[in-house]
């Protein structure tokens, strides 16, 4: 039994002046309507041998669909693929730094140095806006040092809660010997 579609394609390809060992092979003449046939053509046919069969993520869902719309995805995703690090216009660098600022911050020990972390933060993001480069706008937003500053003492503070319950726990959970022990 032959299949309709690849009838259909040898139709247009003889109507074409083709014959099948030429049906993948452009036409002498390409405009725009016989480049579109070939195309078309080209395509039906490696999909009848299963040319297109097996292709990495077939039956999967394409990823990044259905989130948020951002016109840098290609960047982001080269970044990502690549693992570069340092590179990329300063809007998408700022919002990567922005995201990672809490933990960046919390492994700092005084709170001058998470001042001063913060500040450098806020005048690049400020510098960043000023620069007419072009790329994608900057929309990271500039950090509250006072308020950024108490909410590091309040992960700090349970930080410390935590490290000290779990001390305790392990205490407890360990069997007190005392100083005399009989034999």
């Amino acid at each position: 039994m032959s299949d309709p579609r690849d009838a259909a394609a040898r139709y247009r390809a003889r109507q074409n002046g083709e014959t099948d060992a030429d049906a993948e092979q452009p036409p002498s003449q390409l405009t725009a309507e016989n480049k579109h046939q070939f195309v078309e053509t080209a395509i039906q046919i490696a999909m009848r041998r299963g040319d297109f069969d097996d292709l990495p993520g077939a039956g999967k869902p394409l990823e990044g669909l259905g989130t948020h719309h951002d016109p840098d995805w290609w960047i982001r995703r080269k970044i990502e693929t690549e693992s570069l690090t340092g590179l990329g216009p300063p809007a998408i660098l700022l919002r990567t730094e922005d995201r990672e600022l809490n933990d960046t911050l919390d492994a700092l020990h005084r709170e001058s140095d998470v001042r001063e972390a913060l500040e450098d933060f806020n005048s690049r993001v400020i510098s960043a806006r000023r620069q007419l480069l072009g790329g994608p706008p900057v929309v990271t937003k500039t950090r509250d040092v006072d308020a950024e500053i108490a909410a590091w003492h309040e992960r700090r503070e349970q930080r410390a809660a935590a490290a000290r319950a779990d001390a305790a726990a392990e205490s407890a959970a360990r069997p007190r010997r005392g100083l005399f022990r009989r034999h």
